[in-house]
């Protein structure tokens, strides 16, 4: 059973190699361990870090792609690096290393394939009050939204097992966290979470500038992610309130040219009532292009499932005859083993 760890990175030259040594060298269940940085254009040289802390394997961005990007070049490499298990981490030290061994465990024992730590971001004493309001409601929309269960919808430090890793898809380029979810939870993949004690964040998030900023890109991916992997339900939720929007305005002229036939009025009604449910028509056959382009896109999903299996496949031959993985630059530094001494 092999475990690799990934860790996106953007300038985190001051703060890695506190994460790294954080990192376990040996877990229950796990025979072999490796660590993978995701250098997304950092100016400040964290890859050349990275490669003297002994990281196993790189792989580097030339200019900055983005967090979702850096993700899921991470979930690739990994898979033709022959993980089993993959941990995503973040490189500022948010998550304690020590939590990765009951993170991954839910999966060591066939209950889950993806696994989020759950921050207790209620609790969390540098999050302000509002931001801990808007991670518990976010949360809880996603969680609706996926038909999951996740207190901490926006925690980066999760565990993927192989059929998960297979699975997982991002389509937006801001970030892999809520999207992650509402895909992962409409394609049928299991969720758990475990609680962990967080450790103070070093420095400011660089993925948003400001709450208002995350709040309306955030805002954006989820709607667009839940419109995606539910099609039916978005636009025929839309179509039947402007359905009832039309039939009451409708209603209401009916109403009074039933008592004053000849001098009734409220024409503006019936033009906006008929015009609304002309409208709730032709969101109602979104609906049906929706679902029909939905079914395709999950036929494209499950070919890009099995080309990530014959990629890894192939990986696996090219690893047992000595060739490099292209992309992943390995710094040939030896995996930790079970067994090995430290």
């Amino acid at each position: 059973m092999k475990l690799v760890i990934q860790i996106p990175c953007l300038n985190e030259r001051e703060y890695l190699p506190r994460t790294f040594g954080d990192l376990p060298r040996h877990i229950d269940g796990i025979d072999e361990i490796e660590v993978l940085v995701i250098d997304d254009g950092s100016s400040d040289g964290t890859a050349d870090v990275a490669a003297e802390l002994g990281v196993h394997h790189i792989v580097r961005f030339p200019a900055r792609q983005g967090l979702a990007a850096a993700f899921m070049a991470g979930i690739d490499a990994s898979l033709r690096l022959g993980a089993d298990i993959i941990v995503n981490t973040d490189a500022d030290n948010q998550y304690p290393g020590s939590a990765i061994a009951r993170l991954v465990r839910p999966i060591l024992e066939h209950r889950a394939d993806v696994v989020i730590g759950d921050r207790q971001a209620g609790h969390l004493a540098h999050f302000s009050a509002t931001k801990r309001l808007l991670q518990r409601l976010g949360s809880r929309v996603v969680s609706g939204l996926s038909g999951t269960s996740v207190p901490d919808a926006t925690s980066g430090f999760r565990a993927y097992n192989r059929r998960a890793a297979y699975r997982v898809f991002v389509h937006n380029r801001f970030t892999y966290t809520l999207e992650t979810i509402i895909q992962g939870g409409r394609s049928g993949l299991i969720f758990d979470h475990m609680k962990l004690d967080a450790n103070e964040t070093l420095r400011e998030s660089r993925l948003f500038a400001s709450i208002p900023e995350y709040l309306r890109r955030g805002a954006g991916v989820i709607v667009r992610a839940y419109a995606m992997y539910q099609p039916v339900q978005t636009f025929a939720s839309l179509a039947a309130v402007l359905a009832l929007g039309g039939a009451a305005l409708s209603g209401r002229f009916l109403f009074f040219y039933v008592r004053q036939p000849v001098n009734s009025g409220h024409a503006q009604s019936l033009v906006v009532g008929v015009g609304l449910v002309i409208l709730a028509f032709l969101v109602g056959l979104l609906a049906i292009l929706g679902d029909l382009l939905s079914a395709n896109r999950r036929l494209l999903e499950d070919t890009l499932a099995r080309l990530r299996r014959l990629d890894a496949t192939a990986a696996a031959h090219a690893r047992a005859l000595g060739e490099a993985i292209e992309g992943v630059r390995s710094t040939g530094a030896a995996p930790w083993r079970r067994g090995a001494t430290p």
